[in-house]
């Protein structure tokens, strides 16, 4: 009996024993930092979700835990928790709610990995604190360089001309249009044009096209009661003049030269009258009328009898007999004509 009480009695004193041992060897101690606060925390938790529940620390799926909540905890384990805040971030044309555990606008677009350009822009800006829900945008923005070319139109110049009719124009020079070439900087958020700016110009004038207007008055056409403008005495003979002629230009031609019809030419001149060299000259009917004589300063007294097709303007071709002296007279140029009339004067 004595036997049987001793070998209880040891039996009880060592499950006391292996209960206590088993007791202290379940105690753990590990570190825990919520949030950057740390302490040392002793423990018979045997799960991570276990421990933040014992002291009071709420931990969601959102929250920054360094292990899972389910993992096993051992002796000497260090823990960190760190809560996320929710925000709405809009960027890249997207808008989400992010958790977050940056305490600035900075840090939180960091821990979201949200990478930004050197011309971003973020609202609020970067070094703000950020409130639960706070909104922070992401304003994407680029530029662009070109080159813009707008015309400049040229003007016109109107300059008088005497020696031009009245109510004639003439373009003398013509015009070109110049060009204004900007480069031009584009500013763009979020793909939307914002801004644009001028960086340089490079202008090249247009130029200017320039008209001629007529101013010379027109010369009434002469006739029988054209008044007579003065008096003159050439070689011995004194006679009235209705106009005279200045810088006029003197041809020749015989009856040598081929008519119009093909052959050689019979003398007729375009009044009816036969060539007489010495009295026949061929003029421009618009400036001297048919049958007038004029006086040519050089040449003497002639008879406007004759026209032609190269005959215009202040231009006499003077008849002569010898088609070999009508060749070597060639183009005198500058002579003074005295227009008279019907009548050649007579000898003083």
């Amino acid at each position: 009996m004595r036997l049987t009480v001793i070998t209880a009695a040891a039996a009880l004193l060592a499950s006391l024993l292996f209960a206590t041992l088993l007791y202290g060897a379940s105690m753990k101690a590990v570190t825990v930092i919520v949030n950057g606060e740390e302490q040392q925390v002793e423990t018979r938790a045997s799960s991570v979700s276990e421990l933040l529940a014992s002291l009071g620390v709420a931990a969601s799926e959102t929250d920054r835990i360094s292990v899972p909540l389910t993992a096993e905890i051992k002796n000497g384990d260090t823990i960190e928790v760190k809560h996320a805040t929710p925000i709405r971030l809009i960027a890249d044309g997207e808008q989400s709610t992010a958790y977050t555990v940056g305490k600035t606008v900075s840090e939180a677009l960091a821990d979201l990995q949200v990478s930004l350009g050197p011309e971003d822009r973020v609202e609020p800006d970067l070094n703000a604190n950020i409130t639960q829900n706070e909104e922070i945008r992401v304003i994407r923005v680029t530029k662009e360089t070109e080159e813009v070319k707008e015309e400049i139109p040229f003007g016109t110049v109107r300059k008088n001309d005497g020696s031009l009719p009245k109510g004639k124009e003439k373009i003398v020079q013509n015009g070109k249009e110049g060009e204004l070439v900007r480069t031009v900087q584009k500013v763009y958020e979020d793909g939307v044009l914002v801004d644009e700016l001028v960086l340089a110009e490079e202008k090249t004038d247009p130029v200017h096209q320039v008209v001629a207007v007529g101013t010379k008055k027109p010369v009434a056409a002469l006739n029988a009661n054209s008044p007579e403008v003065a008096v003159v005495n050439k070689n011995g003979v004194t006679f009235a003049y209705k106009q005279v002629l200045t810088n006029v230009t003197l041809t020749a031609y015989s009856n040598d030269d081929a008519s119009t019809s093909g052959g050689k030419w019979n003398g007729i001149t375009a009044s009816g009258t036969k060539t007489v060299e010495g009295r026949t000259i061929a003029v421009d009917p618009n400036v001297i009328p048919i049958g007038w004589w004029v006086y040519i300063e050089g040449i003497g007294f002639r008879r406007a009898e004759d026209t032609g097709g190269a005959i215009k303007g202040n231009k006499i071709d003077v008849f002569f007999d010898s088609s070999e002296y009508a060749k070597k007279f060639g183009i005198k140029r500058g002579y003074k004509v005295y227009i008279i009339g019907k009548e050649k004067p007579a000898i003083d």
